[in-house]
């Protein structure tokens, strides 16, 4: 994966991060948004794990350091502006959302109200505690 390096990316746009929307590699269902700094794309690269920049939290965290669910990158694209990433990658581990859920986007808009219409994949208690 080295050869992304070559490929400059425009961090410039959104102080300094890159949107990164994470899909499954198989099924091609959008499993989570993220963000990156350029600390976050190169241990990305580097590693083959996907790591993201926390805005709130003002630092870098490995997707699935807590509960073991990582991130492994199978392709990685970006868009006409360079400024965003599509990374499809093999979840290990039943999801990724914090919730319990196989994608983020476990909530589909109907009739005007947000309904939830993925089965839990995992108990997040048992996971990340209470």
């Amino acid at each position: 994966m080295a050869g992304f390096f070559a490929m400059e990316l425009d961090f410039s746009k959104l102080d300094g991060i890159l949107t990164a929307v994470i899909q499954d590699h198989a099924t091609d269902r959008v499993l989570m948004v993220g963000f990156m700094n350029a600390d976050a794309w190169r241990l990305t690269v580097e590693t083959g794990f996907v790591t993201f920049y926390s805005r709130s939290r003002n630092k870098l965290w490995l997707k699935g350091e807590s509960s073991g669910h990582k991130l492994v990158v199978k392709q990685i694209a970006t868009d006409c502006d360079r400024d965003a990433l599509l990374i499809k990658v093999e979840a290990l581990g039943p999801g990724v959302c914090h919730e319990g859920y196989q994608s983020c986007f476990f909530r589909t808009l109907d009739a005007g109200e947000w309904r939830v219409t993925d089965a839990p994949a995992y108990d997040p208690k048992q996971v990340y505690g209470a």
